[in-house]
């Protein structure tokens, strides 16, 4: 049986975005999958039926390359390709396959604005890095395993979100990637449903701001601050469950993929065009396309680099709620 290393060292959304991968190489090859990652990200991995070992990277590099030397793999699949796992791969010295980033091509639309990125999205591009080994794409979409120890039901939720209810994962790594609360206010005031606010520990302040804003207008039950309350696999749990989902571009987006949901992906300094939009499901993109400065980064900044965060303050929500 060939032995497969897949590596991809973060984040929640680029890992989730390789289970396609990693599930074809299981079913077309018949293959002994092996899944390598940061340890902060097991718990996406760990109960994937299609990989059969998580090799997990802590604080030392050379430690983790012993363990995988001691594996000896047939291939190694590199879709993060950078600098650490060019150094595994030149320590395994085996045949390796790795995923083209385009770093010039972004680095083009990023600071000139030429688009010369391909209409692919990066799940597909991901799929080219194994087409080598005759693996093809099953079209079946994202992949998010849930333990049962951590399904959170509607019947555990709070009374008014037991028929329904609309998810919102207010997060972002970067602040340029997130809606300001008073936008996010808006928009919830014109969702007019009960609504889950989904999101980490750094997200908690937000999320009671936000609820604390609805509580005083004697809107008690339509905001839920699920934020920082359960861990990321209850998380998702909660987003299977949702009649639609809310997202900044962010992990839960692509959690949100893998479970089919109905999704409204919200721009702020980032673009769909990076191939990085919703996969396989039903969604709207809603972002400010009248700007001369999106995309201002591939990843995000901690505030505006002009100071006047119109990509999201300037947001039309009237498409969001249709």
């Amino acid at each position: 049986m060939l032995k497969i290393l897949v590596i991809r060292f973060s984040s929640i959304g680029d890992i989730v975005l390789t289970t396609p991968v990693v599930r074809c190489l299981k079913e077309q090859l018949n293959a002994e999958v092996h899944f390598c990652t940061k340890k902060n990200y097991y718990s996406l991995i760990r109960h994937n039926p299609y990989i059969s070992k998580c090799l997990l990277l802590e604080d030392n590099l050379s430690s983790l390359i012993e363990q995988l030397k001691a594996e000896n793999y047939d291939y190694i699949i590199d879709l993060h390709n950078n600098l650490r796992t060019r150094i595994v791969k030149l320590s395994l010295r085996k045949k390796t396959y790795a995923y083209n980033k385009l770093n010039f091509r972004k680095w083009l639309y990023v600071n000139f604005k030429l688009n010369v990125m391909p209409n692919i999205h990066i799940v597909d591009r991901y799929m080219e890095t194994v087409k080598a080994l005759n693996v093809h794409n099953d079209g079946k979409g994202l992949d998010y395993f849930i333990p049962e120890a951590d399904k959170v039901t509607p019947e555990q939720l709070p009374e008014t979100y037991r028929n329904g209810y609309v998810a919102y994962a207010i997060g972002g790594q970067h602040a340029t990637k997130r809606l300001p609360p008073d936008k996010i206010i808006e928009l919830c005031e014109l969702i007019n449903q009960p609504i889950i606010l989904v999101g980490g520990p750094e997200d908690t302040e937000t999320g009671q701001y936000m609820e604390n804003y609805f509580i005083s207008r004697n809107k008690k039950f339509s905001i839920y601050n699920a934020c920082g309350k359960y861990n990321l696999n209850q998380s998702a749990s909660i987003i299977s469950y949702a009649l639609k989902v809310y997202t900044h571009d962010t992990g839960m987006m692509h959690i949100a993929s893998a479970f089919k949901k109905d999704i409204v992906s919200i721009w702020g300094n980032t673009t769909p065009a990076f191939g990085m939009y919703p996969y396989k499901t039903k969604f709207k993109i809603l972002e400010n396309n009248n700007l001369n400065c999106r995309p201002c980064s591939k990843i995000g900044y901690s505030e505006c680099p002009k100071k006047h965060f119109k990509c999201m303050r300037e947001l039309d929500f009237g498409e969001a709620i249709k």
